[in-house]
């Protein structure tokens, strides 16, 4: 009888360790915040899980580590709600400001990235970007 009682509560333990343990890496929020950029992308995707991924490109550059290098700032995320990612792929090219739940792990069914998107807080007109003629006359 005492020898079944253990057993029971370790593996209730266990269990309830292994919830725990899944809920903190999956569901647990662990930042929230806004990112505005131009939005390069949204596209709806998957095997099994089809999922709405977006790339938002921020202003600026970051350096590459270990220097020499030059990177553009991207901000990769997945959508949960469709008339977001609806309202989102309408505004390719343009300048948004969107606000992102950051998850420390990421569910196959809620999409590839750790940072979600839940909302659209602007949508501008992006700034015409400097033309750089290729080819041409020479100068002359």
């Amino acid at each position: 009888m005492k020898k079944g009682k253990i057993i029971f509560w370790t593996v209730l333990i266990l269990l309830l360790a292994c919830a725990g343990f899944f809920y903190f890496r999956f569901y647990y929020v662990f930042g929230e915040g806004v990112k505005a950029g131009e939005l390069n992308q949204v596209v709806y995707k998957g095997y099994v899980w089809k999922t709405y991924e977006g790339r938002l490109i921020q202003s600026g550059f970051k350096g590459a580590k270990g220097g020499g290098s030059i990177q553009s700032n991207e901000f990769n995320f997945s959508i949960e709600d469709k008339a977001v990612a609806d309202s989102l792929m309408r505004c390719s090219g343009k300048t948004v400001e969107v606000h992102y739940k950051e998850y420390l792990g990421a569910l196959p069914w809620r999409g590839v990235q750790k940072y979600i998107v839940d909302s659209i807080l602007s949508v501008t007109v992006a700034e015409k970007a400097t033309l750089i003629p290729i080819g041409g006359d020479g100068g002359e």
